[in-house]
């Protein structure tokens, strides 16, 4: 896999662009952004102001993965994620069902986030031009809308940018990013002086269930660490860079997490929370009594979030691109343009399904669905680590798992933990979709898979 990739020639059908800096951005920048400017509002109803131990066990249970990460990453530098370290380590059927949550997880993360885009897009045009946009026109048809024209818009612009190529796309989002890190370093500054202790009664209302459940709520941001092991064939010298990328990606994340959590429960009473959109600009329009600072963190939001979309949509498109190499989706998924070298047909074909999810579906239901696939996709990466260890003890590694094999074993047990708590509903319509994508396997891809392939048709191929 890594000779046909290029992984240490410097070759392949992708553009090898992308450097540490904007690697770890992509981590940073899709990750920060959907469980702090718009998840509280459905966490903190779970958890009450115990939220932030439910941010602190997520980070927790995501940086014991984030190493197994990192070190597959190191030894099998190539895009797909943990789709492409199932392939590599646990064979072709596993592989299909990690590519379920993967694409699940990505799909449906997409759509929350630009569902949340749209709050704090209203939030920002009724501070500025004292107007929104209609609700008729900015919600689900289940929250008595008929389309949410924002989230649409939103993702139709980052198809666009990411046609036109990986490098512009990673630029853009550093950008972003830093943008967003100093307006949540703004909230933790001025939400401060709101600071309340009265606002910790009542910790824990709903015990460890609220917090776990909570926990699995929040889960789904910690997406941008996967989002990172998607960009392997576009990265340079990725034995190297990506491991260090993820792994500077978990440590600004999680900080940033719990101290913005732990300012927002601190300055506004647990039961606000609920139901209350564009839910940080709230908060410091209350603490201040103005109308600036909640303005400021709306366009800090809008600006954010667009990164968030943008990073998880491109990683859903290097994950099809990987399987439909692999022959288990058509070329169609695997073309790429000669003049971008980006593949703009798979591009295309993302915008139009998470533009529908995000158009009709509510954010709650969204957020939960993306968590699932991402806890599974983390533990399948866990158990690959071990398995690899042992299948190929000798293969190169830029990084390694440090108390072997403690982190990944904790990292399994942590990653059912969380999912154990989620609503039976999210665990069935889960399983449902993860057999809909085996069937497509058995009845296409088994058929049509390289793997099948005399070496000479390989040959020709690649």
């Amino acid at each position: 896999m890594a000779a046909e990739t290029g992984a240490d020639s410097g070759g392949g059908e992708l553009a090898r662009s992308i450097g540490l800096f904007q690697l770890a951005m992509i981590g940073v920048g899709a990750t920060i952004g959907t469980g702090i400017f718009f998840v509280l509002t459905e966490a903190v109803p779970t958890a009450g102001p115990a939220v932030v131990w439910s941010f602190v066990l997520a980070g927790v249970v995501a940086g014991l993965t984030a190493v197994c990460y990192a070190e597959l990453a190191s030894a099998v530098p190539v895009s797909g994620s943990s789709y492409s370290y199932a392939y590599a380590t646990l064979g072709e059927v596993v592989a299909m069902g990690v590519a379920a949550c993967l694409l699940l997880e990505y799909g449906v993360s997409s759509a929350a986030v630009a569902v949340g885009w749209s709050e704090y897009l209203n939030q920002l045009l009724g501070n500025l031009f004292g107007v929104t946009i209609p609700d008729v026109l900015s919600n689900s048809p289940e929250e008595g809308g008929i389309i949410n024209l924002p989230a649409v818009v939103l993702v139709a612009l980052c198809a666009l940018l990411l046609i036109r190529g990986a490098s512009e796309s990673a630029a853009v989002n550093a950008t972003m990013v830093l943008i967003k890190l100093a307006v949540l370093v703004l909230f933790i500054v001025v939400g401060a002086t709101g600071w309340s202790t009265d606002n910790f009664a009542d910790f824990a209302p709903f015990g460890v269930t609220g917090i776990t459940g909570a926990a699995g709520i929040i889960f789904f941001s910690y997406i941008g660490l996967d989002a990172v092991s998607t960009a392997g064939e576009e990265v340079k010298n990725p034995r190297r860079t990506m491991p260090l990328a993820i792994l500077i990606a978990l440590v600004t994340v999680t900080v940033v997490y719990v101290l913005v959590a732990l300012v927002a429960v601190a300055a506004q009473p647990a039961a606000r929370f609920e139901g209350q959109e564009a839910g940080l600009s709230a908060i410091l329009e209350q603490v201040t009594g103005q109308a600036w600072p909640g303005t400021l963190i709306a366009a800090g939001a809008v600006i954010s979030i667009f990164s968030v979309t943008l990073v998880t949509i491109y990683g859903q498109t290097r994950i099809l691109f990987a399987i439909g190499r692999d022959g288990m989706l058509p070329r169609f998924f695997s073309t790429v343009n000669p003049r971008t070298r980006t593949p703009v047909n798979n591009t295309i074909v993302v915008a139009i399904a998470v533009a529908l999810l995000a158009g009709l579906l509510p954010i709650n239901f969204l957020a939960e669905m993306t968590s699932i696939g991402t806890l599974v996709a983390f533990t399948v990466v866990s158990i690959g680590v071990i398995i690899l260890r042992r299948t190929a003890p000798d293969l190169p590694r830029g990084f390694k798992v440090p108390l072997y094999p403690v982190i990944p074993i904790l990292s399994i047990l942590g990653c059912l933990w969380i999912i154990v708590g989620l609503r039976p509903i999210t665990i069935l319509v889960f399983l449902v979709w993860v057999a809909v994508v085996l069937v497509w396997y058995y009845a296409y891809g088994i058929r049509h898979s390289r793997l099948g392939e005399p070496d000479a048709q390989i040959e020709d191929r690649t």
